[in-house]
C-alpha cells in the first residue's frame, strides 16, 4: 500500500483490533516501518550501484555476488535488527529465539534505559492548564 501512495500506519503496537497494546509488537511493527520505508525510497540505479564495471570483469556466468563491492552495496538495503536470517544452524546453537520473544527483550530494553527529553517548564505549565480546564469542563475537578 505504501507503493500506492498510503503514508499512515496504524495501530502499531495493537493486537486484537486494537483492545490489547504489547510492546513487544510495538518494537516489530517500528522495525517493519522501517523496511516499508526502504522499499518507498526506492533503489538506486546507477552504474556504480549496478556495478557495471565488476560485472564487465567478471564476464557471463562469473561470481560477482562474491565481490567486495557487491557486498557493500549489500548492507546499504534494509538492516533489521530483529529478523534473524541466519542459517538454522547457526540459529538454533544461538538459542532458536523467536522474532517476538528478542522483540519483547528489545521492549524491556528500550523501557529500562529510556531517558525521556525534559519537557520545558512553561510548555509544562501550559499542558497542565489544559488538562485542569478539561477536567473542570467535564466535572473532574
Amino acid at each position: 500500500m505504501a507503493l500506492a501512495g498510503a503514508n499512515l500506519i496504524y495501530g502499531s503496537g495493537m493486537t486484537e483490533s486494537g483492545v490489547t497494546f504489547d510492546c513487544g509488537q510495538l518494537v516489530m511493527d517500528n522495525e517493519f516501518a522501517a523496511m516499508i520505508k526502504k522499499v518507498v525510497e526506492g533503489v538506486s540505479v546507477t552504474d556504480d550501484t549496478l556495478l557495471v564495471e565488476d560485472v564487465k570483469k567478471v564476464g557471463p556466468f562469473g561470481d560477482f555476488l562474491s565481490l567486495d563491492s557487491t557486498y557493500a552495496h549489500m548492507r546499504e538495503q534494509s538492516q533489521p535488527t530483529l529478523m534473524d536470517r541466519r542459517v538454522r544452524e547457526e540459529w538454533q546453537a544461538d538459542g532458536s529465539t523467536t522474532m517476538d520473544e528478542r522483540a519483547r527483550v528489545r521492549a524491556r530494553e528500550i523501557i529500562e534505559s529510556h531517558q525521556p527529553l525534559p519537557v520545558d517548564a512553561d510548555m509544562a505549565k501550559e499542558m497542565r492548564a489544559l488538562v485542569e480546564a478539561a477536567d473542570r469542563e467535564k466535572g473532574v475537578a
